[in-house]
């Protein structure tokens, strides 16, 4: 230890040459609020200091700004479509060095070995891959999930290295009210000193009171300025988030200041293939929160300290003695493109280019999860006794939907199709335990025509879920995801058209972003061209969630159609 400590003083001082300085940069430092100028000495992966020193190797960096590397704070990698390797590679050359993932998504389709395959699949990279253990599995109980997690399960995780405490607390009813399961997971936290993030949009009042009196620290859901400074007020984090469904920063920006910044970072939550390769990561968040007013600094210090200091993590955040050598280089402080990304003081990317390899993790207890009882014609028979129907109407760039009243066509009291009409047959099958649960329901504005889609994605729970103009187009669709293990599929007059395999839990795919992005495009592309899908939505996106039984209005389960502003299930058949 003495002689550890002797030789941080030395090569602080500079009696001893550091392994690499990055000469001439322009250094920002997120602590004093300013850019310095000077040199970055590295040793060990560590920062030993910043000034005028000589290196055993020299990079010249030629007056470019160099900041800390970017954290995002609530990531579900899952929504990425791609391994925990995979999304290494697209992120950390954008400049993200840490995240901290809810590994949601695969808990509720394998629970306990779904979140032991993210931890152990994120090993080894050039990220910091923390991880909070996902506190709502099943999200709720009103569709059925391929897990159920109690405190007594994650406690065989809680004191992991890598676990940071307890994930977004989505039943916030259940906190508020002393749910007895709810309280044991925050019980188990609490004990073992861990943080727990929020998930608690529009509560207010004596109700946030009760939130925060639980324990939770941070919120990544509001989606207004008054709901943001109601948590500052009581001291939560604010995660601005900017993702592919949920982009809120524009908005929430325009209640920052100086004095409230600093209890403010950046989230993606749920970003997909085709936005992090074409807008980048959280390198997308500082550019656009530059974009809309905040100082670069400020910006910069929401998505590095803020964040670090937010989940108690040590060493990383700024560039200063002692800290992680994690640091971005960009060109221009206000455009912020990433040029080079270094990691532990290795350049890791360059030019939005991974300058490393990664291997996938053996991910056999994770893939074989579509297990349905064989659907016939008959399961999908919607049955009327007449013809006006609850229908999910859907809103353009919007997950909210309506539910609306519809006159349908109906025929020896069965739903018919009726191209005319633009209402489609949707249908969501249990995928986890083939219990034969079949849930359906009728959407407007899908526009589709002459086909079907069908995907084991389908939000919190994911079961299976398609939607078509006719039946054996979408039986096509359901049984080319099953023989695949999981995935997307498109079906049309008869013909598998194009599919996407996503082998791991249903849910991701164990191929780059880039080749799994390249696939979605070109589905799309037939989706809107050949299928004539609503272009103001994506069909992809806006399918996984209608099964989310808690985003308004209504939503078709595995178990039925479920309203949700009067929290309970409907019948098809409007009643008198």
């Amino acid at each position: 230890m003495r002689s550890e400590i002797k030789q941080k003083i030395d090569l602080a001082y500079g009696r001893t040459k550091p392994e690499l300085v990055l000469k001439n940069a322009r250094i920002v430092n997120v602590f004093s609020h300013e850019i310095v100028e000077g040199d970055i000495a590295i040793n060990g992966g560590k920062i030993v200091g910043i000034g005028n020193y000589v290196g055993k190797t020299e990079v010249d960096l030629e007056g470019k700004f160099v900041a800390p590397g970017l954290i995002d704070g609530h990531v579900h990698i899952e929504s990425s479509m791609v391994s925990p390797p995979q999304f290494a590679r697209a992120v950390v050359p954008r400049g993200t060095t840490t995240i901290v993932a809810d590994p949601h998504e695969i808990a509720n389709v394998k629970g306990i070995e779904g979140i032991k395959y993210m931890l152990k699949a994120s090993e080894g990279l050039p990220l910091n891959a923390y991880f909070m253990l996902p506190s709502c599995v099943p999200a709720t109980s009103f569709e059925t999930s391929g897990a159920k997690l109690l405190a007594e399960d994650l406690s065989e995780l809680i004191d992991h290295e890598r676990v940071l405490g307890l994930g977004e607390l989505m039943n916030y009813p259940g906190v508020i009210g002393g749910d007895e399961e709810i309280v044991d997971k925050i019980k188990l936290a609490r004990e073992h000193n861990k943080l727990m993030d929020g998930h608690g949009p529009e509560i207010k009042d004596k109700e946030l009171n009760a939130y925060v009196a639980a324990g939770v620290l941070t919120e990544h859901e509001c989606s207004t300025v008054e709901e943001m400074l109601n948590r500052l007020r009581l001291g939560m984090y604010i995660l601005i988030r900017q993702g592919s469904a949920a982009r809120n920063l524009k908005e929430l920006v325009r209640g920052l200041k100086r004095e409230n910044m600093r209890r403010c970072l950046f989230c993606t939550d749920d970003k997909h293939p085709e936005d992090i390769l074409l807008t980048g990561h959280i390198d997308n968040n500082v550019r656009l929160a530059i974009k809309n007013g905040i100082d670069p600094i400020s910006a910069i210090q929401m998505a590095t300290i803020n964040a670090a200091e937010c989940y108690k993590l040590k060493d990383i955040g700024a560039i200063a003695p002692g800290y992680n050598a994690d640091l971005v280089v960009v060109d221009d402080i206000k455009d912020f493109n990433v040029l080079q990304v270094y990691k532990d003081g290795e350049l890791v990317g360059e030019n939005k280019e991974p300058l490393f390899d990664v291997k996938d993790y053996d991910n056999s207890n994770v893939i074989d999860t579509v297990r349905i009882k064989e659907v016939s014609k008959d399961d999908l028979k919607i049955k009327l006794d007449k013809d006006i129907a609850n229908v999910i109407r859907l809103l353009p760039h919007n997950l909210v939907t309506q539910k609306v009243v519809r006159k349908v066509e109906v025929e020896n009291g069965e739903f018919k199709n009726n191209k005319s009409l633009d209402i489609l047959k949707l249908a969501v099958i249990e995928r986890h335990n083939a219990t034969g649960n079949v849930g359906l329901g009728l959407v407007e504005d899908f526009k589709l025509k002459n086909g079907a889609i069908a995907l084991t994605i389908a939000h919190d729970s994911h079961n299976l879920i398609a939607i078509g103009d006719n039946d054996e187009d979408m039986l096509l669709a359901i049984n080319e995801v099953v023989r695949v293990g999981g995935g997307i599929a498109i079906a049309s007059r008869g013909n598998a058209t194009r599919t996407l395999k996503l082998p791991i839990a249903g849910i991701m795919s164990d191929e780059s972003m880039e080749k799994v992005n390249e696939k979605l495009a070109e589905m799309l592309k037939i989706a809107y061209e050949k299928l004539g899908v609503n272009k103001d939505i994506d069909p992809f996106m806006t399918l996984s969630f209608l099964a989310l039984p808690v985003i308004p209005e209504i939503k078709v389960t595995d178990i039925g159609l479920f309203d949700v502003t009067r929290f309970d299930f409907i019948e098809l058949s409007v009643k008198e």
